[in-house]
């Protein structure tokens, strides 16, 4: 399943490129564990300039922390925001970085949001650090490269780790009486398992739903936060399930500007993080008259939401 996250939100990190100047400004930066080294814009929140690689790429990850923050310890399930340069070991120009965007990026990590070198080389690290990765094919782009990453490509970093959120397991709160015979019934459960969803044998509602199941006392959420979600997603008309993040065990962590689904978005925002909602999506709002990956057109799509966190 998890067939929506690329549907539904504008790539961002390793999956398109961005104009990428050479600016810097600090002293140099040394090589460590044979990566290249920082050649302006050494200090944590200055953007990087990195030398090509020297000599023969690591056939492991290799991790080097230029400088250690003093914040919580990373670790896997956190939500974390981060800036970053990335180039190719036999490169001295950069194929992707998030300084020039202005806009750092969001991830769950080990949820497989990202490449496997970036999981393991970010886990255990402290928040306000600044790490340089150095990450074998295997454990990046492999044998098909991606864009401007060639095939078998060793990959080089500069991350800046700026924070990170505990995610919790499951929505909870206090549970909204669902009394409304003519829509979907949601489980109430909080350990974490997928919630039932009940679909009514109606013709479903031609407007945006967005109710509480669980109505939590956290903040209320913007259009232009970033939250992590687990969710379960179903067609109204046959009432088969077509995507979930709990089969997967791993969350999802939507950036709201570039979430594409018109009625999932409107659906979150103003909802308050740590709840469960219910979200009906009818067609003009979901795909429309357009076939998306087996979900077929003029679908009405229902969604049962944790709200676990927002970065």
């Amino acid at each position: 399943m998890r067939r929506l996250a690329g549907l539904i939100v504008v790539p961002l990190l390793l999956l398109s490129t961005a104009a990428c100047g050479d600016d810097g400004g600090s002293d140099s930066a040394p090589s460590k564990n044979g990566l290249p080294a920082i050649t302006a814009g050494t200090k944590f929140g200055e953007k990087p300039t990195l030398a090509k690689g020297e000599g023969t790429p690591p056939k492991e990850l290799k991790v080097d922390v230029i400088s250690k923050g003093d914040g919580p310890t990373v670790k896997k399930g956190d939500a974390i925001q981060v800036n970053y340069l990335g180039q190719s070991w036999d490169s001295d120009k950069p194929f992707d970085n998030s300084f020039d965007r202005k806009q750092p990026f969001d991830l769950t990590l080990g949820a497989g949001m990202v490449i496997k070198g970036w999981d393991q080389g970010l886990e255990g690290q402290k928040v306000g650090s600044r790490v340089e990765l150095g990450i074998p094919p295997e454990l990046g782009y492999g044998a098909q490269g991606q864009d401007q990453i060639k095939p078998n490509a060793t990959l080089v970093f500069v991350v800046d780790i700026l924070k990170a959120t505990q995610v919790p397991v499951s929505a909870k709160g206090t549970a909204v009486a669902q009394d409304n015979i003519d829509l979907p019934k949601v489980g109430t459960n909080d350990d974490g398992k997928e919630p039932t969803v009940t679909i009514p044998k109606t013709d479903p509602p031609k407007e945006l739903v967005s109710t509480y199941v669980l109505e939590s006392d956290g903040p209320v959420v913007k259009d232009s936060d970033t939250v992590v979600l687990n969710y379960a997603a179903y067609l109204w008309k046959n009432r088969k399930g077509f995507d979930s993040t709990y089969q997967t065990g791993r969350t999802t962590t939507f950036p709201l500007p570039q979430l594409t689904l018109k009625g999932l978005k409107s659906g979150i925002v103003g909802k308050k993080v740590g709840s469960r909602v219910l979200i009906v999506i009818p067609p003009d709002q979901a795909f429309g008259d357009q076939e998306q990956q087996g979900i077929p057109k003029n679908s009405t799509l229902v969604f049962a939401v944790d709200i676990l966190a927002k970065v």
